[in-house]
C-alpha cells in the first residue's frame, strides 16, 4: 500500500529488477499483509533459493515498520506498502514476480504464481496459460481449499452468503442436494448451482460477477483448489504472517496451522459482516464494529452486501474502504486521514487507515471527502 509520508521506489523493469537480485549477496523480500503479495515473495524466494542467493523474507502488516536489523545489499517490497525498499513490486506483484523468477532462470511455482493472481482478484492470462500448460485444470465445483464441502463453504472468504461462518448451517444446505460421498462433476455443479443463487438473492448486482471467480476452480496444488490456495494464502497473510511466509516457501508440515488460521480469519470477518452497525448515505455504505479483519470485512460488504457503489468499514483505530465503480478510493482516504490527523494507505479502489480519534469523525471526513 502507499502510505502517507512514506517514499515508494519507482516500479522496476522485472529485467532490471533481476539483474539487481543476479547480482546481490543477501536480499530481503517485504510483502504486504495480502494474498498476492504473499505468493510473490514465495517466488522470488524460490527463484533466489535456486540461485544460491541467501535472502529473508517477511509479512509486514500495514502502518508497521518491517525490521531493517539485517543490512541487504538489495531489499524488494512486493505490494503497494513500498516500506522504503530499493524496488517495490506494487502492481501484480505475483505475476511481475513470476516474470521475474524466469528472467532469472528459475521455474517458478505455476500453482503458486496462478494462486497469487486470484487472490489479487483478476487472473493473470501469462500465468494462467503457464499453469494449463503443467498440466492444472479446471473443475465444475468451488474453490475452497479442503473435501469437506461444509467446512469449504462455511469458511470462505471469496463468498457470503447465509452459511458463511455457519458450518452446521452450510452442511444442512448441501444436505438439500442428497450427494454422494465422492461428488462427480454433476455433483459438483449442482453444488456450484446452489451457492451461486444462494450468495445472490438480494444482493447488489455486482455479487453475480464476484460470486463467479469462486465456482469452477482450477484444482491442483497443496490444497484442493488453487482458488481455495489464494483464499488460505490471503488469510495467513492476515492472520498468522509467519506461517503465512513457510506456506509460500513451500515448507512442509504447516498446511494444518494454515487451514487454522484461514478458518479463524473467516470466522472473525463472517461474524463482523453480520454483526455489524450499518448505515447508507449517498454512494456510501458505512460499517461499523468492534475489533475485526477491516480489509477483508470490507472486500466482503463491498461485494456482496453494500447497496452503494463505496463501502467503509470502521472500528476502533482501523478502518478500510473498497469502491466497486471505479474510483480511486484511495485519495478518498488521504482527504478523511488528512483531516483527522491520521495515515492511510492504499491504491486505486482499496484503502486502510489508521487514527486516534473518535470513529464517528473519522466517518464524517471521509463522508466529506467521497
Amino acid at each position: 500500500m502507499s502510505a502517507t509520508g512514506r517514499d515508494q521506489a519507482p516500479a522496476p523493469s522485472p529485467s532490471d529488477l533481476a539483474a539487481a537480485l543476479d547480482g546481490a549477496a543477501f536480499v530481503r523480500l517485504v510483502s504486504d499483509a495480502t494474498g498476492e503479495a504473499l505468493a510473490g515473495t514465495g517466488l522470488l524466494a524460490q527463484a533466489l533459493t535456486a540461485d544460491d542467493t541467501p535472502f529473508q523474507a517477511s509479512v509486514v502488516a500495514p502502518f508497521a515498520d518491517p525490521d531493517r536489523s539485517t543490512e541487504a545489499d538489495v531489499t524488494v517490497a512486493l505490494g503497494a506498502g513500498g516500506h522504503g525498499a530499493d524496488h517495490t513490486l506494487s502492481a501484480r506483484p505475483a505475476a511481475t514476480a513470476n516474470t521475474v523468477a524466469r528472467e532469472l532462470g528459475a521455474s517458478p511455482d505455476p500453482v503458486l504464481a496462478l494462486a497469487g493472481t486470484v487472490a489479487g482478484g483478476a487472473v493473470d492470462g501469462t500465468v494462467a496459460d503457464a499453469a494449463e500448460r503443467a498440466g492444472v485444470e479446471r473443475r465444475p465445483g468451488l474453490a475452497v481449499p479442503v473435501a469437506d464441502i461444509a467446512d469449504g463453504l462455511a469458511h470462505s472468504t471469496l463468498l457470503s452468503g447465509p452459511f458463511s461462518g455457519d458450518v452446521e448451517r452450510a452442511r444442512a444446505a448441501l444436505a438439500e442436494l442428497d450427494l454422494p460421498d465422492d461428488p462427480a462433476d454433476d455433483d459438483r455443479r449442482r453444488i456450484a448451482s446452489l451457492v451461486a443463487l444462494a450468495v445472490t438473492e438480494d444482493a447488489p448486482e455486482r455479487a453475480t460477477e464476484t460470486v463467479a471467480a469462486a465456482l469452477h476452480p482450477y484444482a491442483g496444488g497443496p490444497f484442493e483448489t488453487v482458488g481455495g490456495y489464494a483464499d488460505v494464502l490471503d488469510a495467513v497473510a492476515r492472520e498468522a504472517p509467519g506461517t503465512g511466509i513457510a506456506l509460500a516457501l513451500g515448507h512442509e508440515g504447516v498446511r494444518e496451522s494454515a487451514l487454522s488460521a484461514w478458518r479463524t480469519h473467516a470466522s472473525r470477518a463472517h461474524g463482523a459482516v453480520a454483526d455489524a452497525t450499518t448505515g447508507r448515505y449517498d454512494g456510501l455504505f458505512v460499517a461499523r464494529g468492534d475489533e475485526m479483519p477491516v480489509g477483508t470485512v470490507a472486500r466482503l460488504l463491498a461485494d456482496f452486501h453494500a447497496p452503494e457503489p463505496v463501502t467503509l468499514v470502521v472500528t476502533d483505530g482501523k478502518a478500510a474502504a473498497r469502491a466497486t465503480d471505479g474510483r480511486d478510493v484511495a485519495a478518498t482516504m488521504r482527504a478523511a486521514t488528512d483531516a483527522v490527523g491520521g495515515e492511510s494507505a492504499g491504491r486505486d479502489d482499496r484503502a486502510r487507515a489508521q487514527f486516534d480519534v473518535p470513529t464517528s469523525e473519522l466517518i464524517e471526513a471521509f463522508r466529506e471527502a467521497v
